[in-house]
C-alpha cells in the first residue's frame, strides 16, 4: 500500500492572515511540500495539471524532475494529466523523459480535468472530451508500446512510421491510472488495458464512487487480467490533523469557510459526515481512512490533499508531519493486517520490470537514426559519411 499527497496546485488567500503567496512562493513551497513527504517516509508525491489561474501547475513533468533530482526514494505521479487537450506524443515523449530521469519513480494518472475554457485554449471541443480521452490513450499506449507507430484517427494528423523517443525506460511503460468522479467509459478503458483506476474520493459521498471503482474491478476481470480483488484501485482523501480534535475544527474553519473549492456550500460538520474529509486528531483519520476499505475494497494508493484552501507553508509541513510520523505509520500496519491473501501490491517499476522478464535483463531499446525523416522516408543526412545536415 502507498499512502502519499497530492496537490491541485492553487494559489488562494489565506483567510487567517489575509496574505496571497505569489506564484514563485508557492511554487518553491511545493518543492519544500514534497521534500518533507519524502522525509517522514510518504511513498508518493503528485501534483495536477492546470492552464489557468488560481493555479500555478501548467508543467507537471518539468516540477516532478527538479523534485525528483531533490529525492532519492519519492514516487513521482500527477494528479491529473489532461489526456483531453495534450498531444498524446508530447505525453508519451515528457513522461518517458521523466521516467528517465527519475531513475523509474514516476507515473502518471490521466484524466480530463474539469476546467471548461482549456479546450478551446489548446484547440479542442469540448463536446468531443469523452471521445478524446479514449482515442488519445489508445494512441499513446501504442507509443510506448510498439517501437515504430502508424496511426490515423479523429483527433490529430496520422503517424507514419513514428518513433516516440526516448524510449520507455527497460522497455516497459510508466504505470497509468485513470482518474475519473463520473465516467464509467473512463473505467472501461483502465479495465481493458489493465491499468489503474484512480477515484479522487473528495467532493462526493462514498455511495457515489462505489459504484465506479465495482464497475471497474468486474470489467477487470472480464478482459482477463486476475480477479475484481486482484485489480489496481487509487483513492484520494482530505485531512487537517492537530493533537487535539477540536484544535483542528477550529484551526481549520475559516480556511473550509472561505475555499473557492467548497463553494460556501454545507457545513463543515456536514462536510465530514457527507465525504471523506476528516478534520480532527490523528486517531480520527486513521479511523475514517481505515473504512475506505471497507466501502471499496482492498486497494493499492492513498493519496491526500493537505496543502490547499490557502493553508500557510509551515501549516503544511505540519500536516505533512503528522501524516507521516502519526497517521500513516498506523494505516501501514494496519492495512496490512487487513489486506485480503493474493491482493497486489501499488506497481512500481521494479515490479513491472520484473513481472515483464523475470531474472532476465531488460531489453534497451536502439532506435534507428537512420531511418528517415518520418514523412517522406529519406535519409537525414545528406553524405555518405553520415555527418549531420548543416542548419
Amino acid at each position: 500500500m502507498q499512502f502519499g499527497l497530492m496537490s491541485v496546485s492553487d494559489i488562494t488567500r489565506d483567510p487567517v492572515s489575509g496574505r496571497t503567496p505569489s506564484e514563485a512562493e508557492r511554487i518553491q513551497a511545493i518543492v519544500a511540500i514534497a521534500e518533507k513527504a519524502e522525509e517522514v517516509g510518504l511513498d508518493v508525491f503528485a501534483v495536477g495539471e492546470h492552464h489557468n489561474p488560481p493555479f500555478f501547475s501548467s508543467s507537471p513533468t518539468t516540477l516532478l524532475a527538479y523534485i525528483a533530482a531533490r529525492t532519492s526514494r519519492l514516487q513521482l505521479s500527477t494528479s491529473t494529466t489532461l489526456i483531453t487537450t495534450n498531444d498524446p506524443v508530447r505525453i508519451a515523449e515528457e513522461y518517458a523523459m521523466l521516467q528517465h530521469l527519475s531513475g523509474g519513480r514516476s507515473d502518471l494518472m490521466l484524466g480530463r480535468g474539469n476546467t471548461a475554457p482549456v479546450y478551446p485554449w489548446f484547440g479542442k471541443d469540448i463536446r468531443e472530451g469523452l471521445p478524446l480521452a479514449l482515442e488519445n490513450y489508445n494512441l499513446l499506449h501504442r507509443l510506448w508500446t510498439e517501437d515504430v507507430v502508424d496511426w490515423e484517427g479523429r483527433f490529430r494528423t496520422p503517424l507514419q512510421g513514428f518513433t516516440s523517443t526516448p524510449r520507455p525506460l527497460d522497455d516497459v511503460a510508466p504505470f497509468v491510472w485513470h482518474g475519473s468522479i463520473r465516467t464509467p467509459e473512463i473505467a472501461e478503458q483502465a479495465a481493458y488495458y489493465g491499468d489503474g483506476f484512480f477515484a479522487n474520493n473528495i467532493f462526493w459521498p462514498k455511495e457515489h464512487y462505489m459504484r465506479l471503482i465495482s464497475f471497474y474491478r468486474q470489467r477487470y476481470a472480464h478482459y482477463g487480467h486476475g480477479t475484481p480483488e486482484e485489480a489496481i484501485v487509487g483513492l484520494g482523501g482530505q485531512a487537517f490533523i492537530a493533537a487535539r480534535s477540536q484544535d483542528a475544527v477550529d484551526r481549520f474553519r475559516p480556511y473550509f469557510a472561505e475555499a473557492p473549492v467548497y463553494g460556501n456550500g454545507p457545513s463543515m460538520e456536514d462536510f465530514m459526515e457527507q465525504t471523506p474529509l476528516t478534520v480532527g486528531s490523528p486517531q480520527q483519520v486513521i479511523d475514517k481512512t481505515l473504512t475506505f476499505r471497507e466501502h471499496f475494497g482492498d486497494y493499492q494508493r492513498q493519496l491526500f490533499l493537505v496543502d490547499h484552501a490557502g493553508l500557510p507553508l509551515e501549516t503544511v509541513l505540519e500536516q505533512v508531519e503528522l501524516l507521516g510520523t502519526e497517521v500513516v505509520r498506523v494505516l501501514r500496519r494496519e492495512t496490512e493486517s487487513r489486506r485480503a491473501p493474493g491482493v497486489p501490491e501499488a506497481p512500481t517499476h521494479a515490479s513491472l520490470v520484473r513481472a515483464r522478464y523475470g531474472d532476465a535483463q531488460p531489453r534497451q531499446p536502439r532506435p534507428n537514426a537512420n531511418r528517415g525523416d518520418n514523412v517522406t522516408g529519406g535519409s537525414p543526412y545528406q553524405d555518405s559519411d553520415d555527418a549531420p545536415v548543416g542548419r
